[in-house]
């Protein structure tokens, strides 16, 4: 079951091709992870400086480093540690892999140098995000604003690459998931959705006026009643196919009346 669960997140990690990067040589340091995705943690300048050190969590040891080589990787079908730049880089994060971690480092004759802890917290990434939007009675527009995914998301809003300021919005604010538009706004509508590790958006192009919201996605470039085009063309190719059943019917009568004359 565990191969299965792992194959899963590995395959989940494709699909969001997700990659975080934290600094851990500072005692304490808080990093994310991308749950099924990549992080790369630096926990050291040069691991040839360094005689030998333990990274471990509270229930188990990591990764062994001692005479410039990798003595133990618990984690080595998934992680890579570089020794040039002490990076250490962990693929398919799962939720275990969240907690805090310790970094012994020791010299030659095994007196400690250094003691450094770090947090690790795995977050979902966002996957998808939705928008959609309801024409209100006088002619403002709520727009609402979801995802797929994500722990913790954050929202924020944009339109025509500036913040909603309050002469555009009826309610709602640029960290809210739904907003309220005031009438005759238009432009290109951007809802983010962001988390510490995943960044996500959609984005639509609006227009609203007095007696009416109108929702204009990016396949839609202006505002024509295309119902009334469509009946048009019909009306037309009607009246064409009508002309050549005349004209056919006209010429075969004439070519009856050749034949019996």
């Amino acid at each position: 079951m565990e191969a299965v669960v792992g194959l899963l997140l590995m395959l989940l990690g494709l699909c969001h091709g997700v990659e975080t990067s934290c600094d851990g040589r500072q005692d304490g340091a808080q990093c994310y992870g991308p749950l099924g995705g990549t992080v790369v943690l630096q926990l050291m300048d040069d691991a040839s400086e360094i005689f030998r050190f333990i990274w471990s969590n509270k229930t188990r040891r990591i990764l062994t480093w001692r005479d410039n080589k990798t003595a133990f990787n618990r984690i080595e079908n998934r992680s890579s540690f570089t020794p040039s730049d002490g990076t250490f880089r962990i693929n398919d994060l799962r939720w275990t892999d969240g907690g805090e971690y310790t970094l012994a480092m020791f010299d030659s004759r095994g007196k400690t140098m250094k003691l450094l802890t770090l947090q690790m917290i795995v977050q979902a990434p966002v996957s998808s995000v939705r928008l959609v939007s309801e024409c209100l009675s006088q002619g403002e527009m709520k727009v609402s604003c979801s995802s797929e995914g994500g722990d913790s998301p954050q929202y924020s809003w944009t339109l025509d690459g500036h913040t909603l300021t309050d002469a555009q919005l009826l309610s709602g604010g640029n960290e809210s998931e739904d907003i309220t538009l005031k009438q005759d706004v238009s432009g290109q509508l951007v809802c983010s959705v962001s988390n510490n590790v995943s960044r996500v958006w959609r984005e639509e192009t609006i227009s609203t006026c007095g007696d009416c919201g109108i929702t204009i996605t990016e396949t839609v470039t202006s505002t024509v009643d295309h119902s009334l085009l469509i009946l048009g063309l019909r009306a037309a190719v009607a009246i064409l196919i009508l002309i050549g059943i005349v004209v056919y019917l006209a010429w075969k009568k004439k070519k009856y009346e050749e034949l019996y004359r």
